[in-house]
């Protein structure tokens, strides 16, 4: 075995890095609106909607808000279950979404960060980012997303969820070009699948934006802020 040997000085500089990074992190906590419950701290009904949580697909996914070590759940279920029945409900039409699209995985988180986005929702940016880069999308086209640009290197299916996204958001409404192109594309079950996740995902901004829900381990906010600020 082989040891390691320290000087105090040395030694001394781990130590402060340890406490200012503890000192960060609770600092970030201290900005969240909804405290994030033990087990111990949660009704009946919370603890059933921790299991219903945990023991479906998202519990299979690594760093998901539903898979902590101590039983407790990340944002936004964490917010969820402050009403719990709501919450059981919410959570079961997010897995659908997430998990059984039409779309395909890559095409619903491209819409994920387009909502994000939108809304500028941090938290939903760093949840998914990863996940649409695992997924296939294109870092170039989720950096412009980020920076609130139109991406240059779309693939066909990508640009026509964009385009639909992208309008829905900021019209509210949808043109007769861009509901055909999907629904060519896609069918009237795409068009459903993808209502849904910004729709859905919307709500999931809102609950974050709330809370205040923190980047994990201190790390700056990934969407950097729109001009004009959305």
């Amino acid at each position: 075995m082989r040891c390691f040997h320290f000087s105090k000085a040395a030694l001394a500089c781990v130590l402060v890095a340890h406490v200012s990074f503890q000192a960060s992190v609770q600092a970030q906590e201290s900005q969240r609106r909804f405290k994030v419950l033990a087990p111990a701290e949660m009704t009946q009904a919370q603890r059933d909607l921790v299991q219903n949580i945990r023991s479906g697909p998202r519990a299979a996914v690594a760093g998901s808000a539903a898979n902590s070590n101590d039983g407790s759940l990340g944002s936004p279920f964490n917010v969820f279950l402050r009403s719990p029945e709501l919450g059981d409900h919410l959570q079961k039409v997010g897995s659908h979404i997430r998990f059984k699209s039409s779309l395909g995985q890559k095409l619903n988180e491209m819409a994920i960060l387009i909502t994000a986005r939108h809304w500028t929702a941090q938290y939903e940016w760093f949840a998914h980012h990863r996940l649409a880069l695992q997924a296939g999308l294109d870092p170039q086209v989720a950096e412009a997303i980020a920076q609130g640009k139109r991406p240059t290197t779309m693939k066909d299916d990508e640009a026509i969820v964009y385009n639909f996204c992208q309008e829905l958001h900021t019209t509210t409404r949808l043109s007769d070009a861009t509901y055909k192109a999907m629904v060519d594309a896609f069918g009237e079950q795409g068009v459903m699948d993808l209502i849904a996740v910004n729709g859905y995902y919307v709500l999931v901004a809102m609950t974050l934006n709330v809370d205040r829900t923190p980047i994990p381990g201190d790390a700056p906010a990934p969407l950097p802020a729109l001009t004009p600020a959305r």
